[in-house]
């Protein structure tokens, strides 16, 4: 049987172009944070996340490639559950919303009882900016 143990969400900008956030060039620049309850479990956990971030491309447009990571823990030296890579469309001048969906199986319970999961975004090239919106979430299973 499936227990569903705590589902969170990091909302940090809720409608298209209400923030105005420069991505820094080959730094990841957190964007998301959940700490799941997990207090009980015994047996390995499931967590599902899904996200959405929405970029603008440099005033002088270029080839721009940008990197999603998900971490379990709060660094981005933790251990990595999710990366992908995408480039910006250069045709496209608006913002341009990347939404990911992402996984992480056989958890041992943590000992202090949260699983905490971070969201990081990073460019290749300054200039790129986050306009929003900007939402991470997750929730964690059992059984």
């Amino acid at each position: 049987m499936v227990t569903v143990l705590d589902a969170r969400t990091s909302q940090n900008a809720s409608t298209s172009g209400s923030i105005s956030i420069p991505v820094t060039a080959g730094t990841p620049q957190l964007f998301g944070q959940i700490g799941l309850i997990t207090t009980g479990a015994t047996t390995p956990i499931r967590v599902q996340m899904s996200g959405i971030i929405s970029l603008q491309l440099p005033l002088l447009p270029a080839l721009t490639s940008v990197t999603i990571t998900v971490v379990r823990g709060t660094a981005p030296t933790d251990p990595v559950v999710f990366s992908a890579s995408s480039n910006l469309d250069l045709e496209i001048l608006g913002p341009q919303a990347f939404t990911f969906i992402a996984a992480d199986f056989n958890v041992p319970p943590p000992a202090g009882g949260q699983l905490t999961y971070t969201a990081f975004i990073s460019s290749n090239l300054l200039g790129t900016v986050r306009v929003g919106p900007e939402s991470f979430y997750g929730i964690a299973f059992t059984g």
